[in-house]
C-alpha cells in the first residue's frame, strides 16, 4: 500500500502542528479540526486544510470528542486516514471501528489492542501470562466500593487506587491508611467516570519511592517488533510527568535489556501495530525490581526525547506502518547517542500550589539554537483557558551527555517567554538545580519533598530597577528624537519618581517600592526608596524615535551588571479608587516573571485572618458537596468539590461555625465565585475576605492529553 496522499489530525495544539510537520515532509496533504475557541489556532493556519467542529454535542470537548464529526470531516475532505494525536479520541475504539465502517484508516493499533490496553485491569491479565511482572493488588472487575474495601483487608498499606481506564494520573489516588480508602474510592469513582466514562477501579500495592520508567515500542505488519530505548519519568506532581529524558539514568544493562524485553513481550501479547509505550515502575531501592503498570496505545507528550536520541521520527513511523509499509528498521539499527531532555510548560501557578491559570498570552518568545527543540502552538494575543489541557509547549534539548543536556535546558528555559499567564518556567529550571536531579536519583516523590524549599526569585532590588528603567526607556522613547534604541534624554533633568507593587504570596503581603531615576544621557542613576545612588542604564531593542513599545526586551545595566529581559506593559485606566493603577508591567528573567503595577495611591492591605468565605479557585463546576446547608462544620472539615481545569479542588471549612451554601452540586461556578459561608461559631458574622488558596486542596490532576 503507498503512503496517503490525504490524513486529517482529529486532536488541536502543539501535537497537531507536530502531525503536520511531518505530512509535510512526506508530501502528505493536512486536514485539520478546529473547536469555536480554537478558530484562529496554530494548528489551523498550518494545515491545508480545515474543518469547524459544531461544539454544541454535550461532552464533545468543543467537537474534539464527536466520533460522528471528526469521521464526517475526514469523508467530506477525502482525508484517506485520521491520526488521533494523543488525548481526546486516541485510545477510543470508538473511533477506530467508525474508521474502519466508513473506509477511512486509523493511525494506530487494533481495536482488540485498544480494548485490551484500554482496561488495565485486563491487561494486566493478559501480560502477567506471558511472564511479565505487575504489581500485587486487587484487580477483579465489577467490583464496588465495599468489595473493594473488603479485599483490602488482604493488602499492605499503603495502597494505591487506579481507574482501570484512561491515563494521565486522573482518578488515582495513595491510600495510608485503611481508613480513608472509602472517601478515596468515592472521589476517585467520580473523577474516572468523568474523564474516561468508565468508573471501574482496582487496587496496587503502593511501591515505596517507585521510578517510573517507559519504553518505546513500534510493530509494523510484517512482523517486525523492536523497541526504541527507554525513558525516564519520574520527575512528576500528582502523578502528571513534568520532565521527561531518554535514556533513564542510573540503570544498569541488565535491567534495560529485561525492561525492553519485557515491553517488546507486552507488544506481542496483543498482536500490537504502530507505536505504543509500555510502562513500568522500577523501585529506587530495589533497582533490579519491576513491574508492569500500563501500556498506551498512542503517541506519547514525551516522545520527542526519543526521537532525539534515536534520530526516529515516530510520526513518521507511524504513518508507515498505518500505510501497511514495513517499517524499513530492525532492532540492530537502533543506535542511542546522546541524552535528551525535555520540559513541559504548564499554565500554572507554582507558588500557589501549582493551581491552573489562565489569560491571554500578551508576549511570547521562544528559544531556539543548536541542540534546542520546541514543540509548541502558542503565539501572542492567544487566550488560554479551562477548556483544554493547560501544557503550552515542550522544550526539549539534545547534548553528547546527560549534564550537558540539563545545562542547555535550563540555558533554554531562561528564554523561555510567555508574559501574560502564569507558567511554571521558574519552577522547572529550580528542579533542574536540585542536586538528586543533577544525579539522576529520581522517584516520582522527589518533586513533592524539594517543591517547598526552591528558591522562588522574590522581587528584589534588581528587579525593581529594572521594571523602573524599562517604564522609564518606553516614556524616553516616545519622546525621543534621534538614533534608534536611543534610551534617554541629554543634559541634566529632575529625576523620574515611580512607585511600584509586586503582589506577593498570601502569607507574605505585597511589596512597594518607590524607585527614582536620574538620567544622565544614555546613562542614569538610580535609588530605590532611601537608599544609594547607583549607576545604571538601559536600551530597548527595536525602540526607535517617536515609539514607545509596548513589549519586546531590553538591556539592562545595573551595579556594573547586565541582564536581559522581557516585558509588556498594559496601561488601565486610573480611577478614584483607593489602591487602583494607571498601569502594570510583566517583567520576566532568568525564567522568573514578575508583575509590577504603578500605584496611583496607597495599596491596601489584606486580612491574613481566616476568613468564612470559600470562594471556587477558578472557574469551573460543582461536583460535589459534602456537608448540608445549615450543618455545623470543623475547620478543615470537606465541604465542595469544585472540577477546574481537568482538577478536582477540595474546598475545606477555614472555620469551625455554620455552614451556609451558596450553590449545589452540579452548578457552573465562575472564579473567585463565593460558594459558601462558614459563620464561626460563637459569633454573628466575621471578616468576609478571603484568601481561596488557603481553603482550597487539589485532590487530582488532568489527564494527559
Amino acid at each position: 500500500m503507498a503512503m496517503f496522499s490525504s490524513v486529517l489530525i482529529a486532536n488541536r495544539g502543539e501535537i497537531a502542528c507536530r502531525i503536520i510537520r511531518t505530512l509535510r515532509e512526506l508530501g502528505v496533504r493536512s486536514v485539520a479540526v478546529y473547536s469555536e475557541v480554537d478558530a484562529d489556532a496554530p494548528h489551523v493556519r498550518l494545515a491545508d486544510e480545515a474543518v469547524a467542529l459544531d461544539g454544541s454535542e454535550p461532552g464533545s470537548a468543543g467537537g474534539y470528542l464527536s466520533v460522528t464529526q471528526i469521521v464526517a470531516a475526514a469523508q467530506a475532505t477525502g482525508a484517506e486516514a485520521i491520526h488521533p494525536g494523543y488525548g481526546f479520541l486516541s485510545e477510543q475504539p470508538a473511533l477506530a471501528l467508525a474508521c474502519a465502517a466508513a473506509g477511512i484508516v486509523f493511525v494506530g493499533p487494533s481495536v482488540e489492542a485498544l480494548e485490551v490496553m484500554g482496561d488495565k485491569i485486563r491487561a494486566r491479565e493478559r501480560v502477567s501470562v506471558r511472564g511479565v511482572p505487575v504489581v500485587p493488588g486487587v484487580s477483579e472487575p465489577g467490583l464496588d466500593n465495599d468489595e473493594l474495601v473488603a479485599r483490602a483487608a488482604g493488602l499492605t498499606f499503603p495502597v494505591l487506587v487506579k481507574p482501570a481506564a484512561g491515563g494521565g494520573g486522573k482518578g488515582m489516588h495513595a491510600v495510608d491508611r485503611p481508613e480513608d480508602l472509602p472517601e478515596a474510592l468515592a472521589t476517585a469513582r467520580r473523577e474516572a467516570k468523568a474523564s474516561f466514562g468508565d468508573d471501574t477501579l482496582f487496587l496496587e500495592r503502593l511501591i515505596a519511592r517507585p521510578r517510573h520508567i517507559e519504553v518505546q515500542v513500534v510493530a509494523d505488519n510484517h512482523g517486525t517488533v523492536i523497541h526504541l530505548g527507554e525513558r525516564e519519568c519520574s520527575l512528576q506532581r500528582r502523578h502528571q510527568k513534568v520532565i521527561e529524558e531518554a535514556p533513564a539514568p542510573n540503570l544498569t544493562d541488565e535491567l534495560r535489556a529485561r525492561l525492553a524485553e519485557a515491553a517488546v513481550e507486552t507488544a506481542r501479547s496483543v498482536d500490537y501495530r504502530g507505536v505504543g509505550t509500555v510502562e513500568f515502575i522500577v523501585s529506587a531501592d530495589n533497582p533490579d525490581e519491576f513491574a508492569f503498570m500500563e501500556m498506551n496505545t498512542r503517541l506519547q507528550v514525551e516522545h520527542p526525547v526519543t526521537e532525539e536520541v534515536t534520530g526516529v521520527d515516530l510520526v513518521a513511523a507511524q504513518l508507515r506502518v498505518a500505510a501497511g509499509e514495513p517499517l524499513g528498521i530492525a532492532q540492530d539499527d537502533v543506535v542511542l547517542r546522546g541524552h535528551s531532555i525535555e520540559a513541559r510548560i504548564y499554565a500554572e501557578s507554582p507558588r500557589s500550589g501549582f493551581l491552573p491559570t489562565g489569560g491571554t498570552l500578551t508576549y511570547v518568545s521562544l528559544p531556539a539554537g543548536g541542540g534546542i527543540r520546541v514543540d509548541a502552538a502558542i503565539t501572542a494575543g492567544a487566550s488560554v483557558t479551562s477548556d483544554y489541557d493547560p501544557m503550552l509547549a515542550k522544550v526539549i534539548t539534545l547534548a553528547p551527555d546527560r549534564a550537558g543536556a540539563i545545562r542547555l535546558l535550563r540555558a533554554a528555559l531562561a528564554e523561555t517567554v510567555t508574559l501574560g499567564v502564569d507558567t511554571n518556567v521558574e519552577f522547572l529550571r529550580l528542579l533542574l538545580t536540585d542536586a538528586d536531579v543533577r544525579s539522576g536519583h529520581l522517584d516520582t516523590a522527589l518533586i513533592e519533598r524539594v517543591a517547598p524549599e526552591l528558591g522562588y526569585r522574590d522581587a528584589d532590588d534588581a528587579a525593581f530597577a529594572a521594571a523602573a528603567l524599562v517604564l522609564h526607556a518606553r516614556e524616553v522613547a516616545a519622546r525621543t528624537q534621534g538614533a534608534a534604541g536611543l534610551g534617554w534624554r541629554i543634559g541634566e533633568h529632575a529625576p523620574a519618581r515611580f512607585r511600584l507593587r509586586v503582589a506577593g504570596a498570601a502569607d507574605s503581603g505585597d511589596t512597594v517600592r518607590t524607585v527614582l531615576i536620574a538620567d544622565e544621557g544614555r546613562d542614569a542613576r538610580v535609588r530605590i526608596d532611601d537608599g544609594d545612588w547607583r549607576p545604571a542604564s538601559v536600551q530597548l531593542d527595536g525602540a526607535a524615535a517617536g515609539q514607545a513599545p509596548a513589549s519586546g526586551t531590553a538591556q539592562v545595566h545595573l551595579d556594573g551588571r547586565s541582564s536581559r529581559v522581557h516585558f509588556v506593559f498594559d496601561p488601565r485606566a486610573e480611577s478614584a479608587r483607593e489602591g487602583s493603577i494607571t498601569g502594570a508591567l510583566r517583567l520576566a528573567s532568568d525564567g522568573a516573571a514578575l508583575r509590577f503595577e504603578d500605584v496611583a495611591l496607597e495599596r491596601v492591605t489584606r486580612s491574613d485572618a481566616a476568613a468564612p468565605e470559600l470562594r471556587s479557585p477558578m472557574p469551573g463546576a460543582v461536583v460535589a458537596v459534602h456537608a448540608a446547608d445549615g450543618a455545623l462544620v470543623s475547620a478543615g472539615q470537606p465541604v465542595l468539590s469544585v472540577e477546574a481545569m481537568k482538577m478536582e479542588h477540595v474546598l475545606r471549612a477555614p472555620v469551625e461555625g455554620t455552614l451556609v451554601l451558596r450553590v449545589a452540586a452540579g452548578q457552573q461556578v465562575g472564579a473567585n465565585e463565593v460558594l459558601a459561608e462558614v459563620m464561626p461559631t460563637g459569633s454573628e458574622g466575621g471578616d468576609s475576605e478571603v484568601n481561596e488558596l488557603q481553603s482550597a486542596e487539589t485532590v487530582g490532576e488532568g489527564a494527559e492529553r
